[in-house]
């Protein structure tokens, strides 16, 4: 559901277009698609950073900002070099995108309309200038359609679970010890990174069942529960978890401070491999409405304990 784009240099030039209007147009038209629903590759271990950076005082003001806003919040993803030597031309800017992408598959790769003309037979490569026609632009959603598997899970998660600072699992029933959420811990091993681990929470409620067969079940269960089924893994890759125990919620979601999914089943597999289930993307707005619902249990929720494995 995240997708993640190679932009070429030359899409920042104003020579680019037949004027500045034309050029401040065609990045408002991508801006919104970036700083909600995507990342943008900084190709060669961040030498493309480097390389904006160093040429800024050529952009104009509406470049600049969006610039800004990427590295503010956080959608550059390193991604190591694709070709020998660093490129020295936007052609070559584009056949480092292109290598890039066969190491790392690449949602689609933004370019100036005349150098797109040198790649007509590269689906991958699109002009800013017609970016409508391109056919992976064109699959954007808001919503997708999958089983409910962890396997299926991970291939829409994998991307934010490898980039995410921080990450909130929030599902009223997450218990690795039941046995649809036998397979939770693949979640939690797709978000190790060799360096600056993300912050992990989980939260679920107090109380297993509903109706009249619902029981509360005591905290040092849960915190015995957590550290019996997680522990000793998330010690072997480094990575920690706060848990949350709330007294009730319903609703399921991933939460990021970048991207946000509002899943109706949560995490948890079902025992027909056919199943599906739709999950919707959330607007940034209703993402940090969620944030707040879980930093402010004050209002809406009490909190029965927080722990922290390992």
């Amino acid at each position: 559901m995240l997708a993640e784009y190679a932009l070429i240099p030359d899409i920042f030039s104003c020579t680019s277009y037949s004027s500045e209007e034309v050029c401040r147009i065609r990045i408002q038209n991508i801006k919104d698609v970036l700083l909600n629903e995507a990342l943008v590759r900084d190709l060669r271990d961040g030498e493309w950073s480097k390389h904006i950076s160093n040429h800024i005082s050529r952009w104009p003001p509406c470049v600049k900002e969006l610039l800004k806003k990427l590295h503010r919040d956080n959608r550059l993803r390193k991604s190591p070099p694709g070709i020998g030597s660093p490129p020295c031309n936007n052609h070559e800017w584009c056949e480092e995108a292109l290598a890039s992408h066969d190491i790392s598959s690449l949602n689609g790769i933004i370019t100036s309309s005349s150098e797109a003309n040198n790649y007509k037979e590269v689906t991958e490569i699109a002009s800013i200038e017609k970016l409508s026609s391109a056919s992976w632009w064109q699959k954007r959603s808001e919503s997708v359609r999958l089983a409910r598997t962890v396997n299926d899970y991970l291939k829409h998660l994998n991307l934010i679970l490898k980039h995410a600072t921080s990450i909130m699992f929030i599902d009223p029933h997450i218990d690795p010890s039941r046995p649809n959420y036998k397979n939770f811990y693949r979640l939690l091993v797709s978000a190790k990174r060799d360096k600056c681990s993300p912050l992990i929470e989980i939260h679920r409620v107090c109380y297993r069942g509903s109706g009249p067969s619902r029981r509360v079940i005591p905290n040092n269960e849960w915190v015995s529960i957590f550290q019996n089924n997680l522990s000793k893994l998330l010690a072997s890759i480094n990575l920690r978890a706060n848990i949350f125990i709330w007294d009730d919620f319903h609703d399921r979601y991933l939460i990021t401070k970048i991207f946000g999914i509002s899943m109706p089943y949560g995490f948890a597999e079902s025992r027909n491999q056919t199943q599906k289930t739709s999950w919707s993307r959330l607007s940034r707005i209703d993402r940090e409405d969620v944030e707040r619902e879980f930093d402010e249990p004050a209002k809406r929720h009490t909190l029965r304990i927080r722990f922290t494995i390992p």
